[in-house]
C-alpha cells in the first residue's frame, strides 16, 4: 500500500479532531466562565533510510539523512485560562473572579471541584449553591431567611441586612483557589474542574492577596471564545482536511493509472 494514504488518513483524523476541538468551543461562546481549548499536533514516528553524518565514503560524510515521516496526530488538548470578559448583571449572588483563581465547591460525593462560573443561587435551607446542580460554594454560607441585601467585598466577605437590625451581619468568609498549573485541571462538565497530579496542590487564601484574584459582586465572567478567532480556525481546519483528501485522491488516480497500464 502507497504509505501517503496512511501518512493522509493521520492528517484527516488529526484536522476531524481540531474540528471537534473548535466546534466545542464556538458551542460554549455563551458559556459562563468557559475556558477555550486548543488542539496541540506532533508529527509521528520517522523511518530513516540515511541518518545524518553518517560515512558517505572513508572520508565525507552525509551532510543531510533521508527521513520519511509518518503524519501527524493530536496528543493533547490545553485549556486558555485567560481572563473573560466582564458582564454586569447587578445581582447580588453573580460573581467573578478578577485575576487568578477559582471558586471551590463541593460534590455530592464529598470530592472538591473548581470552577470560574460564579452564577450562584440559594437552595431552599438558605445555602449558597451552583444554579444547575445545586452544588455547595466552599466554604459553606447560609443567608438568613429576614436578609435583606447581600453584600459580597472584594476581600470575599460576606455580609447581609437583617431587618430589625442597624449593622450588617457577617455570614462568612469567602476563599479563592490557585493552582501552579491550572492547565493541569480535568474539566468534568457543569463549568467543574478537579485537581490532577499535574495540576499541583491547591493554593487557597483571601481574594485579592497574595496573587490570588478578586472577588466582584454583581458581574459575571464571560467565556474567553473569541468567535471570530474560532470562525477562521475552523476554516483553517476544514482546508487542512481537504488537502489531505486531495492527496488520497491523488494516490489513487496514480494507482489506477500503474493498474490500468499493468
Amino acid at each position: 500500500m502507497h504509505p501517503a494514504l496512511w501518512i493522509s488518513k493521520t492528517g484527516l483524523d488529526a484536522a476531524q479532531t481540531d474540528v471537534s476541538v473548535v466546534s466545542n468551543n464556538l458551542a460554549n461562546a455563551s458559556t459562563i466562565g468557559f475556558k477555550k481549548d486548543r488542539a496541540v499536533f506532533e508529527d509521528l514516528l520517522y523511518q530513516n533510510i540515511n541518518q545524518p553524518g553518517g560515512r558517505s565514503s572513508a572520508d565525507t560524510e552525509l551532510p543531510s539523512g533521508l527521513m520519511i515521516g509518518a503524519g501527524s496526530k493530536v496528543v493533547a488538548t490545553q485549556k486558555a485560562h485567560t481572563q473573560g470578559n466582564m458582564l454586569t448583571t447587578e445581582n447580588a449572588l453573580d460573581m467573578s473572579i478578577q485575576g487568578r483563581g477559582f471558586f471551590e465547591i463541593l460534590q455530592p460525593d464529598g470530592t472538591l471541584a473548581y470552577t470560574r462560573n460564579g452564577q450562584f443561587t440559594l437552595n431552599d435551607q438558605g445555602q449558597i449553591v451552583t444554579p444547575g446542580a445545586g452544588f455547595l460554594l466552599q466554604p459553606e454560607i447560609t443567608v438568613p431567611e429576614d436578609a435583606q441585601q447581600i453584600t459580597v467585598s472584594q476581600d470575599g466577605e460576606v455580609s447581609a441586612t437583617v431587618r430589625g437590625q442597624p449593622e450588617p451581619q457577617v455570614l462568612g468568609q469567602l476563599n479563592v483557589t490557585d493552582f501552579i498549573n491550572p492547565t493541569g485541571l480535568q474539566p468534568i462538565g457543569q463549568n467543574l474542574f478537579v485537581e490532577t497530579a499535574v495540576s499541583g496542590a491547591p493554593i487557597q487564601g483571601i481574594p485579592g492577596l497574595e496573587g490570588l484574584g478578586s472577588v466582584i459582586q454583581g458581574a459575571l465572567e464571560t467565556s474567553n471564545v473569541n468567535v471570530t478567532e474560532e470562525l477562521v480556525n475552523l476554516i483553517e481546519s476544514q482546508r487542512l482536511y481537504e488537502m489531505n483528501s486531495k492527496v488520497i485522491s491523488s494516490v489513487d488516480q496514480m494507482l489506477g493509472q500503474v493498474i490500468q497500464q499493468l
